[in-house]
């Protein structure tokens, strides 16, 4: 089938929606919004509210669709975004602290670029190629100083390291890591068994990719799942082990997490305050437990 769809101007994308039984009350504000986020990306947003179409006929929308609806959803995921890209910083920080903090001094500052310590060579070798290439690409102040002082050993310390990688292979280096004893040390912090941190940092490196190109996070289905952790108690029962392919998951992991690397902060009040301020969002749909509000997890003041 041969694509034959017409580029449109603003004005005529406005007017294909308001003909698709949309209602667009301000044609400057939907101008503006269609221009700066774009027709594209905002359609994501408006698929709930569309109608069945018989087949070969054009979409249409539901009565009563309004344009500023579709906007309000489209900014509950920014916002939600941006959340869960707070946390996800947060944690990915607090994690590459642990781990060169454990293996610096289990094994040295160098220590950690000892093939012997990871269960898959050809992991380790991927994941010490990707390294030197980031190390080669950076500019950072204490990499050059490194390089301009010392000639052995020829590359930095953990520590240094640790500034430079992605949480993608932060988790590769974690959780190659040969010794369950290692795997453990790092995990204890977090209250989870290594398997589960593991799991969970893969997981967060799938979804930190999606924030930091800008995808959706409101209705995902979720591709990269984690393992669900079976203590402690509090997780265990905020999880929602029915559906597990949506973002409720990951929110309650996150959570969780915050309260143990960033305990000051009011970050779950903050998921509860964003789902409340906006009606049209569907919890059911993104995962959310019909009691989740009742969970120890959510009882936030």
């Amino acid at each position: 089938m041969r694509f034959n769809k017409p580029s449109l101007s603003i004005s005529a994308q406005i007017a294909l929606i308001e003909g698709r039984g949309m209602a667009v009350p301000d044609h400057g504000h939907a101008a503006h919004c269609l221009q700066h986020i774009s027709y594209y990306r905002l359609r994501a947003y408006w698929l709930p509210f569309e109608d069945t179409a018989p087949a070969g006929e054009e979409h249409k929308f539901r009565p009563d669709t309004c344009f500023d609806d579709v906007l309000a959803l489209y900014v509950f995921d920014r916002r939600l975004r941006l959340l869960v890209m707070d946390a996800v910083e947060r944690v990915e920080v607090s994690l590459r602290g642990t781990w060169a903090h454990h293996l610096a001094l289990q094994y040295g500052p160098h220590g950690y670029l000892n093939p012997l310590l990871y269960r898959r060579p050809d992991r380790y070798a991927q994941a010490f190629a990707k390294l030197i290439d980031d190390l080669d690409r950076s500019k950072d102040t204490f990499v050059n100083h490194y390089r301009n002082k010392y000639d052995d050993p020829e590359h930095p310390p953990i520590w240094m390291t640790a500034e430079v990688i992605s949480l993608g292979q932060l988790s590769m280096w974690f959780s190659n890591l040969n010794l369950r004893s290692d795997r453990q040390a790092i995990s204890k912090p977090y209250g989870l068994d290594e398997t589960i941190l593991v799991s969970v940092a893969h997981h967060l490196t799938y979804i930190r990719n999606i924030c930091a190109h800008h995808g959706r996070l409101w209705n995902k289905q979720v591709t990269v799942k984690m393992a669900l952790p079976k203590y402690p108690a509090s997780l265990k029962l905020a999880m929602n082990h029915v559906v597990s392919g949506r973002l409720y998951n990951t929110l309650a992991v996150l959570g969780y997490l915050m309260g143990i690397v960033a305990p000051r902060t009011h970050w779950r009040h903050e998921v509860v305050q964003l789902m409340d301020s906006c009606p049209l969002v569907d919890a059911a749909a993104m995962g959310f437990p019909t009691n989740w509000r009742g969970l120890p997890a959510w009882n936030v003041n």
